[in-house]
């Protein structure tokens, strides 16, 4: 079956995003810290707005939210550098949004594992 443009537009903004974080805005914004990875971008089909998902992988939960709030404050900054090298005639408005499945499948995991434990 042959993706949708909506599909195909948000791998490619996934990417852009992803590239543009770890590019120009790490070296605008040296207080980014941690790993930074783009899980899911959602455009909306008239172009207008993208749901930008990001997972931040740090040793300390107040540098992720550090992180995560430059990453929210530099949304404008992100969508001009998208617009500098993507060949579309509107660039969407970004909003980021924190994805939590990454935490929500560790703990299902050590609950699996505690489950385990308890029925040996």
């Amino acid at each position: 079956m042959k993706p949708s443009r909506t599909d195909r537009l948000d791998s490619e903004y996934r990417r852009a995003v992803s590239e543009v974080i770890s590019g120009p805005l790490k070296n605008k914004e040296p207080e980014l810290k941690g790993i930074i990875s783009v899980t899911e971008a959602d455009v909306a089909p008239d172009l207008k707005t993208a749901k930008v998902y990001i997972s931040i992988y740090t040793a300390d939960e107040g540098e992720k939210k550090r992180s995560f709030s430059l990453l929210k404050e530099n949304e404008g900054f992100v969508r001009r550098e998208l617009a500098k090298f993507m060949r579309m005639r509107t660039v969407p408005q970004i909003s980021f949004f924190e994805d939590g499945s990454m935490e929500y499948g560790a703990k299902m995991d050590a609950i699996f594992e505690q489950l385990g434990k308890e029925e040996k």
